[in-house]
């Protein structure tokens, strides 16, 4: 029959249906402002590849099943051919086939979708085993969403093998040799079975494979798995930079800042919360849901998506939300306290497999609950207060900022001569810890003659507690100010001590026109080091030191070596490894403004990850980060073991072994 009008039609009102699902969701997405996420398209593709169709993220970070979804993954890639065809044979059963190719490819194709048949029914059977007796504690295992699309896939792949089976044992199919799983079902259950009723089974596994199908992708768009139309895409729109900053809000009469309904937010940011495959590896990875906070990265983009399906038709239709983005206990809104857990670590962020960007969506959030409806918690008052008022966190009197420079030999920054600005940053100048690890980066300095200078009284707050806990207006004239003096200053090369001034000094301040050479000590120690610059007088032990990953400088700019090269070189031993290190680094629990925030819900992180240190049994635990240093040390005190472990700063294992 050379047109099948039955399946013809079923065809056709199937993906009618499908087709008017997807215009119902993808056209939500338009709610969201405008963004640029097109450019550079070479870039996106060949990330595409790398990060999706690579499955880069699926066997990079250690997770005991993710080859399994690897072998899905590819199985169903090459299985889309085969379906493809299996729908356009069902209308032009004489005209479209596969088995009109010649001998050659046919063969190869058959054999190809066998196997992959057979391997993505394993994966299948695998996954429901893992769901079943090895349920993560991340993930909602036996979730009934994620075992009907399992069912239904297993169903697609036994109705497979029975079709061909049966066209095997017919004699119908050239390509059996080509096909062994089909031809082992073939000689196990269909080789007593009559020509006639062979005819039959044919007939109803084909239609089993055509319904279940079709039933799966009108399933999609409302499942957990509509990821799967949209992961790959997410991917090309992925970020072509480190995501380490803000957008920057114009502060005009009339303007939203922040994100206090859904529209508010980016197209990117909606399509995001599409993509989630709720496989829960950013909550695996988060500090705050590890130690018992309300905040789950997972549930934060489930929230999003909840609240768009219910909230976007009735924007369409000019009409108010009826569920709130911020404050409600609900599924769809996301409580404030929730917002207010996160370290913006970025953990979440680099082990998504589908690349979500959920630490902007926070903040973004943060800022509308500060600059639109002043809601925040009464702890931090204070905090901005200082801030506004005298450029620090403590409200201590500019003029104390130099205080520190009494014990050292400090050369003030003079324009035109001074080669680079040493930023000492907040914590570098008033914290009588830190101001230790300023004194011995200051010794570091002058040992290497490089041309160097401070600014004294006249350095402010680079303002970077101020942006992620979205106080953007206060930030926003912080920076104006810091960059317009950097440049009648004539300042072109920065070494911070901070890496959350490293961040917002390299990253953020280019919205503003800065154009900085931004070091940390850390990568400035190694080089001179390497380049002969810097001599020093020999090692120092310190007995096992074990070395904690900064979050803005790891996961946020990339630099992990350059502090252990340092430290190796100073003390002759390679720093242990704790079992979150690198990229994936447990947080200190001080950033996104936690440092200014007591935690009352759960264990403190800087204790759980003082517990990994330990695990170790180091006598020295070296950072890199003036906020580490002092979760460290608090840490240790509230654990009564500050004498048996010393935390110290890198520049300070160096300091002590200069010539």
């Amino acid at each position: 029959m050379p047109f099948n009008f039955v399946f013809f039609v079923v065809l056709a009102v199937s993906l009618g249906i499908f087709f008017w699902s997807c215009y119902r969701r993808f056209r939500l997405v338009l709610l969201g402002k405008a963004e640029n996420r097109s450019n550079d398209a070479g870039r996106r593709i060949m990330g595409m590849l790398y990060h999706a169709f690579g499955q880069r993220c699926a066997v990079s970070h250690g997770y005991n099943f993710g080859l399994n979804h690897v072998m899905l993954f590819w199985s169903f890639i090459i299985l889309l051919i085969a379906n493809t065809e299996f729908l356009l044979h069902g209308i032009f059963p004489d005209y479209i086939s596969l088995s009109l190719l010649p001998d050659g490819p046919y063969f190869a194709l058959a054999f190809i979708f066998d196997a992959a048949s057979l391997l993505a029914l394993l994966a299948v059977f695998i996954a429901i085993i893992r769901r079943l007796a090895f349920p993560s504690p991340y993930i909602e295992a036996r979730n009934p969403d994620a075992f009907a699309i399992l069912i239904l896939i297993a169903l697609l792949m036994i109705a497979f093998f029975g079709l061909h089976a049966g066209e095997i044992a017919q004699g119908s199919e050239r390509a059996a040799q080509y096909m062994p799983i089909s031809g082992l079902i073939a000689s196990a259950f269909f080789a007593n079975v009559q020509s006639g009723s062979l005819a039959g089974y044919i007939e109803a596994f084909w239609w089993v494979h055509a319904i279940v199908l079709l039933v799966f992708l009108n399933y999609l768009p409302y499942s957990k798995h509509m990821h799967i139309l949209t992961g790959i895409p997410n991917v090309f729109f992925r970020s072509l930079t480190k995501v380490n900053t803000q957008p920057r809000e114009e502060f005009k009469k009339g303007n939203t800042f922040g994100a206090g309904q859904i529209d508010q937010f980016t197209w990117k940011d909606l399509f995001d919360t599409y993509s989630c495959t709720k496989c829960g590896r950013c909550s695996d990875m988060c500090p705050a849901t590890f130690t018992g906070k309300t905040l789950d990265p997972r549930l934060v983009i489930n929230d999003m998506k909840v609240n768009l399906l219910k909230n976007g038709p009735l924007i369409y239709q000019k009409k108010p939300p009826v569920l709130p983005l911020i404050g409600e206990r609900v599924e769809g809104s996301n409580h404030d306290d929730v917002l207010w857990a996160c370290t913006t670590c970025g953990a979440c962020m680099e082990v998504c497999p589908v690349l979500i960007e959920h630490v902007p969506k926070i903040v973004d959030m943060r800022r509308n609950l500060v600059e639109m409806i002043s809601r925040f918690p009464g702890e931090v008052v204070p905090f901005f207060e200082n801030m506004e008022q005298r450029s620090n966190p403590w409200g201590i009197i500019p003029a104390e900022r130099t205080k520190w420079t009494a014990e050292a030999d400090v050369k003030p920054f003079e324009a035109g001569k001074t080669e680079y600005l040493f930023y000492v940053g907040c914590f570098g100048a008033f914290d009588a810890r830190n101001r230790r690890v300023s004194i011995a980066n200051t010794r570091i300095l002058n040992a290497s003659g490089i041309s160097w200078g401070y600014l004294g009284k006249d350095e402010m707050c680079c303002g970077e507690s101020l942006r992620r806990m979205g106080n953007e207006f206060v930030f926003d004239r912080m920076a104006r100010e810091n960059v317009k003096m950097f440049k009648e200053k004539g300042i072109k090369k920065v070494i911070t001590q901070c890496p959350h001034c490293y961040n917002v000094l390299k990253n953020d301040y280019r919205q503003y026109g800065a154009e900085l050479e931004v070091i940390h000590y850390t990568e400035l120690i190694n080089d001179l080091i390497k380049a002969g610059k810097l001599k020093l007088a020999g090692i120092k032990d310190h007995g096992k030191i074990v070395f904690h990953d900064s979050c803005y400088m790891g996961r946020y700019n990339g630099i992990y070596e350059a502090p252990r090269k340092a430290i190796v070189s100073a003390t002759g031993q390679v720093p242990a490894e704790m079992e979150r290190s690198h990229e994936k680094s447990f947080c200190c629990g001080a950033g996104g403004g936690r440092m200014w925030m007591e935690e009352n819900m759960g264990k403190r992180i800087n204790i759980a990850r003082i517990e990994q240190a330990l695990k170790k049994d180091p006598k020295t635990i070296c950072v890199c980060c003036p906020y580490c240093m002092t979760m460290f040390e608090d840490g240790l005190k509230d654990m009564k073991a500050e004498d048996k472990v010393q935390v110290l700063d890198v520049a300070e294992v160096v300091s002590d072994v200069l010539k």
